[in-house]
């Protein structure tokens, strides 16, 4: 089990749990409650549990009020809600309310097999998870069999009569108190781990929570022992399959941040080592009452007197390369050969690397840090190696491995950071870059006789394209292990789609931290052999579901539509674009297809505006940071991430080192800024706006948009974009806008520079700021849209975290994302502002932005326009779309994609 999967589900939106939220939910300060909520995701929670179990309150109505006003909470809605409550009703009520998944806490066999049955096929009927308690018709389970035996008859019970899917059980096993001074309690948390570790053998794809707090209980109001015992339990719990706890996400120590005494006193209790375990916390218990912790920030040098394969050590866990060089040149002159400081004391120190980040003790921006004085020894030591040619001498490695994003595809930021990974663990990465078509692909592979081939991708096309390469491995009669990782790719993608194209090994990676254990069984016949045999069986059951599954339920299209979104376009005028003639940043210009401004004037009813070399300095005071974070796999929203007990120390190093890098790329210039927006007239006809002349007499481009077709429950709209805008027949004029920004125009030679100085920390991070500064310049520009340009919003006042929240006024939904997932609408976006000309941004094949530091989009004005998922969509859409874009259905289902409600040709 990997602690990098652990969920955390926050306790604090719960009334039996915390006392302030009983308080305000009584009082109904509800505002201040969304706060609980709020401060319990900031600081980590995956998962918010919501409880409203008390005898003077009605659970019911309560329960209903605070999920509806999360519903309106972005930040807060963002996570998975548990619906918790030992009242069926309530949990119901909650089930109506929440958005997306949600979870239930909880159900069980207390009353019988067939009321257990019932809730569950309710909770089914939901869409929901369900927690399953440790409880049957003989009370509750507290010794490991019993646990075992009511968990595994639930589980085959949900399985055999409902077909459950499994993923979607959570078991709760009962974390009971320990160290009470009875002596039948001292074995509860073993029992509960060991219980653990037998079901997960036995429950495939289950997974398994507790209440955290209980174990700790006898110590109550000792929060600095309390938070111990907690690590201390969790440390030995995730790797046996606990994978989420009901926690107070903002308050776990870190396992080696543990006082060793305090620790080891823990480590007793929590695995009852010892008769006298509970005695001796107590006495140690006393020490801790009101303590702080403190810590010596002065740089120590001491290790500089270590001997110099424990200096090359150092050096690695720390990222340090300031002495590299000069310790490399200490560790030749001791070796026989040059290489052998290769083979032994630095790769001994990267494999300590390996190791401290598998076990979730480092994390990716370190072990970046360590390739980069890695690279810089291997480089030193290069020319002495070339000297010797010897050819006996050539090291070994662990394995070779292609690496490429795929044809269409420019998204390479996941990837370098896997390669990174993989070189520490010595494995030799061939990097073939981006947008690398299928035969380079396989023929690099031969070429190399590669052990591996990696495939990455970022954007739906880019599934398809796996496929082919799947597909034409498969004819070329190749085994060569085939991983798959990217943002949009899956497991049961990977399972339904690729694998069954190609007889060779195919496994998913969902990211860094799982690749160095794959790749490592990929490259040993024997391990990959029982890999495979794993796979295969987990890919028959994934396809299984998958064909089984219960079919979305549609409505027909033209049911859809007439239950679009109904504005009031009788009392509502659209606002008109203010287009002023000069701006002081962009440049007006007639666009593209303009019958006047022959010699360059704009046109009076649209505008277009070409902003370029833009001030980079502009965008760094307003760049959303926690998807910096995300990028180096660092969860945990910002600031927040910075104080974080475990990530806060490398997280702040981070970001001062991405200051310091802004601090370069804007002083010494080294990216360019550009971008494009434009306002235009248009009119909705059916599912599709035209965008028309400036005299509203013909249309010059056509904006095709597909509509939500599942089957909503009452009073939701069935949505499409189109909906937006005011229909032809409501006599009202209205416009659109659309946009093209990139802040990666420079990024790849200054990201060449550094990968040739072997630095690849910097070229990542290079490349990650880059995308945070495009993401602000759209932000940015957005608003200048609203105040200035179209000026519908000229008012707003909004702080910055309030942008990133998207609390302003209007959308600007992207083509290739869930509310207009059909890439090919960029074209006309490309068209109509001439993007290529006027900012540099360039389409692939399968319309990826080139840089891809690149952001694009429309712009909708409409107070009630919203972001929302397509969705899946049905055969006659399908073919509507087909006939409105003058594509065959092939080509359709081919760029509908992931959205199709049935198998191409189905």
């Amino acid at each position: 089990m990997d602690a990098s999967n652990f969920i955390n589900i926050g306790e604090r939106t719960n009334v039996t749990g915390s006392k302030r939220f009983m308080r305000l939910i009584k009082e109904g300060d509800y505002d201040t409650a969304l706060d609980v909520a709020r401060n319990q995701v900031e600081n980590g929670a995956q998962v918010i549990d919501v409880n409203m179990d008390e005898g003077m309150l009605d659970s019911l109505e309560a329960m209903r009020h605070f999920l509806n006003l999360i519903a309106g909470e972005p930040d807060i809605a963002k996570v998975p809600v548990m619906v918790d409550s030992s009242k069926w009703e309530v949990i119901e009520a909650g089930l109506q309310c929440i958005q997306g998944k949600g979870m239930v806490n909880s159900i069980s066999l207390k009353e019988g097999e067939e009321k257990f049955l019932d809730q569950a096929q309710a909770c089914l009927d939901y869409g929901a998870a369900v927690v399953v308690m440790a409880f049957d018709e003989d009370g509750q389970a507290d010794t490991e069999d019993r646990k075992v035996e009511i968990a595994q008859r639930a589980y085959d019970m949900l399985l055999e009569k409902l077909d459950f899917p499994p993923e979607d059980i959570i078991f709760d096993l009962n974390i009971f108190a320990i160290a009470t001074g009875i002596e039948e309690h001292n074995n509860y948390a073993v029992d509960f781990i060991n219980a653990v570790k037998r079901l997960r053998e036995t429950c495939p794809h289950a997974h398994f929570s507790g209440g955290l707090s209980n174990v700790s209980f006898s110590f109550r109001g000792n929060e600095t022992v309390r938070q111990a015992m907690h690590s201390v339990f969790l440390y030995h719990a995730i790797p046996t399959g606990l994978d989420m706890a009901i926690v107070n996400a903002g308050q776990l120590e870190v396992y080696d941040d543990i006082p060793e005494a305090l620790r080891e006193a823990c480590e007793d209790v929590v695995l009852n080592k010892r008769d006298d375990a509970t005695e001796r916390l107590l006495d140690l218990a006393e020490e801790y009452k009101g303590k702080g912790k403190q810590k010596d920030s002065k740089e120590d040098l001491a290790w500089r007197e270590w001997e110099v394969t424990k200096r090359l050590e150092h050096s690695l866990v720390k990222g340090i390369d300031t002495y590299v060089t000069e310790d490399t040149e200490e560790a030749r002159q001791q070796a026989d050969k040059p290489l052998e400081v290769i083979e032994g004391p630095l790769m001994d120190g990267m494999n300590v690397v390996g190791d401290l980040f598998g076990d979730g003790k480092m994390f990716l921006p370190q072990v970046v840090k360590s390739a980069r004085v890695m690279k810089k020894a291997v480089a030193y030591l290069l020319p002495y190696i070339e000297e010797e040619k010897d050819e006996a001498d050539k090291g070994s490695n662990n394995g070779t491995i292609i690496m490429a994003t795929v044809k269409g595809d420019v998204h390479d930021i996941g990837k370098n950071i896997v390669g990174v990974v993989l070189q520490c663990n010595n494995f030799e990465v061939i990097d073939l870059g981006v947008m690398q078509p299928m035969n380079e692909i396989l023929s690099a592979a031969e070429k190399h006789d590669a052990d591996i081939i990696g495939l990455s991708g970022l954007i739906t096309p880019s599934l398809d394209e796996m496929v082919n390469v799947a597909s034409e491995m498969q004819r070329r009669g190749m085994d060569t292990p085939l991983l798959i990782g990217g943002a949009t790719t899956s497991r049961a993608h990977t399972a339904v789609k690729i694998d069954p194209r190609y007889d060779g090994a195919v496994m998913w990676v969902k990211d860094a931290s799982r690749s160095v254990p794959v790749a490592s069984r990929m490259v040993d016949k024997k391990a990959r052999a029982e890999l495979v045999d794993e796979l295969k069986e987990d890919y028959d059951k994934l396809r299984e579901r998958h064909a089984n599954k219960k079919k979305d339920k549609f409505l027909t299209l033209s049911d859809a539509r007439a239950n679009g979104v109904q504005l009031d376009w009788e009392n509502y005028a659209p606002p008109r674009p203010k287009l002023p003639e000069t701006t002081e940043f962009g440049e007006r210009q007639a666009p593209p297809h303009a019958k006047s401004g022959a010699n360059g004037e704009a046109t009076p009813e649209s505008g277009m505006y070409v902003f370029r070399d833009f001030p980079i300095e502009k965008l760094v005071d307003t760049i959303d940071w926690t998807p910096f974070f995300l990028s180096w796999e660092m969860k945990g929203r910002y600031p927040d991430i910075l104080n974080d007990p475990n990530k806060g120390p490398e997280a702040r190093k981070l970001f001062y080192e991405a200051q310091a890098m802004l601090k370069k790329i804007v002083e010494d210039k080294w990216l360019t800024a550009n971008g494009v927006a434009g306002l235009f007239p248009a009119k909705r006809v059916g599912d599709d706006i035209h965008v028309l002349s400036d005299d509203r007499s013909e249309t010059v481009q056509v904006l095709h948009n597909l509509r939500q077709q599942t089957e909503h429950r009452k009073g939701v709209p069935n949505r499409s974009l189109a909906d937006f805008i005011a229909p032809e027949d409501s006599g009202k004029d209205d416009w659109i806008g659309g946009f093209a920004v990139t802040a990666g125009l420079g990024s790849k030679e200054i990201v060449e520079r550094f990968k040739e100085q072997n630095d690849d920390y910097n070229a990542i991070l290079v490349e990650a700021l880059a995308d945070r500064l495009a993401e602000s310049f759209a932000e940015w520009l957005h608003k200048y849209v609203r105040a200035e340009l179209w000026g519908h919003a000229p008012d707003e006042s909004l702080a910055n975290e309030d942008l990133i929240g998207e609390k302003y006024e209007g959308i600007r939904p992207a083509p290739g994302y869930p509310a207009c997932p059909e890439h090919t609408e960029k074209d006309a976006l490309w068209k109509l502002l001439d993007v290529d000309n006027t900012t540099g941004i360039t389409l692939t094949d399968s319309r990826a932005m080139w840089p891809g530091a690149a952001v694009s989009g429309w712009y909708f004005s409409h107070p009630e326009s919203r972001y929302f998922v397509l969705g899946r969509v049905a055969k006659d859409q399908v073919k509507d779309y087909a006939e409105r874009k003058g594509w065959d259905i092939a080509t359709a289902e081919k760029w509908i994609g992931p959205n199709l409600g049935y198998e191409p040709g189905g």
